[in-house]
């Protein structure tokens, strides 16, 4: 066992002594970030601390809905990644354990504010901007002006050529809904989606897919987060990157630990880990190109910069709420996801 395991595993055992007798070699994650990040961090945590992981991959809205359904008996440890909504609604619904990690002095503001907002019941990992990449040539060919702002992507010739995924999975999906909402008020954004509605191709399940799709010339544009379209431009895709020009929201990558989980020592070492600059320096390994939350990590060049990108006030408290968004994403199921049917 290396140090870091022994500095950590040992604080958290010490807290822990008299409470649940798990095991601290074993970790249930859930990763709800690109696969090849998800299985990078899992590896580098093993081969670390000899803790075993137990890895899956789900998107946010899969990931709630697995820890909402064993809530009774919890099968998960940490549920890392992914946008902070629906770990916010975990936090309101309680399914998620306060922790206040000593590494929360190293993080900036809009990481500790995230914990702040949900009683330390989960802490910002990274961050990014909604927007879209489209193809370039796919858009040429079809002889399509370049969509620089919402309103252009009511254009008729872009019929048949946007993919975007679905909120009820996506949590990418369920931050342009709630973007849109906060731009236009509710009942306007629902007529856009509407109408937007007729120029999609197919609602995804994951948020990264629309963007991969476009790369792959089967859409002529994906709705994703902006540095999920720069993976595809620096990849070598004919992918352009968009930022609106009426302003876009963002999220704020998330991370919790499950109430009653089985290992709770040990997700605590992963928890105060994955937060340290060595462990997020990891995305860019893999090509993720996500704004990291420690101040010390490395910024990846080719991130867009949110000071450069029109950010709307986005109200995580609001849209994470349990309520609101159960509200939000019924609305969109009777009335978008019905006209897509």
């Amino acid at each position: 066992m290396k140090s870091i395991r022994t500095a950590l595993l040992g604080a958290t055992l010490i807290a822990g002594a008299g409470a649940n007798a798990a095991s601290a070699d074993e970790l249930n994650l859930i990763c709800s970030a690109d696969n090849a990040l998800c299985e990078k961090l899992a590896a580098t945590f093993e081969e670390k601390t000899g803790i075993d992981v137990s890895m899956i991959r789900l998107s946010s809205g899969e990931a709630y809905a697995k820890i909402r359904a064993e809530a009774r008996n919890p099968q998960t440890d940490v549920w890392w990644g992914g946008t902070g909504d629906p770990h916010l609604q975990a936090a309101n619904d309680e399914l998620s354990a306060s922790y206040e990690s000593p590494m929360l002095k190293e993080l900036l503001p809009w990481a500790v504010s995230q914990a702040e907002t949900s009683g330390y019941r989960t802490v910002g990992v990274y961050s990014g901007a909604l927007g879209w990449g489209y193809n370039t040539e796919i858009l040429a060919k079809k002889g399509v002006e370049a969509p620089k702002c919402w309103a252009d992507l009511l254009n008729p010739a872009l019929k048949g050529e946007i993919s975007i995924a679905d909120p009820n999975s996506s949590g990418t999906a369920y931050t342009a809904l709630a973007t849109l909402v906060q731009l236009m008020g509710e009942d306007e954004a629902f007529e856009y989606l509407l109408a937007m509605g007729k120029n999609v191709s197919q609602y995804t399940k994951s948020g990264s897919a629309p963007v991969k799709a476009a790369a792959r010339g089967e859409a002529g544009l994906g709705i994703v987060f902006m540095h999920d379209a720069v993976k595809q431009a620096v990849a070598g895709f004919p992918i352009e990157v968009v930022a609106p020009c009426e302003g876009t929201g963002y999220e704020i990558g998330s991370m919790s630990l499950v109430d009653g989980s089985p290992n709770p020592d040990a997700a605590k070492v992963f928890y105060d880990w994955v937060l340290t600059p060595e462990a997020q320096n990891l995305a860019l390994e893999v090509g993720s190109f996500r704004i990291p939350s420690n101040k010390a990590s490395t910024q990846p060049e080719e991130a867009p910069k949110l000071e450069n990108v029109r950010l709307i006030d986005y109200d995580f408290a609001e849209y994470g709420d349990s309520e609101r968004r159960r509200n939000l994403l019924a609305r969109w199921d009777m009335e978008v996801g019905a006209a897509a049917n």
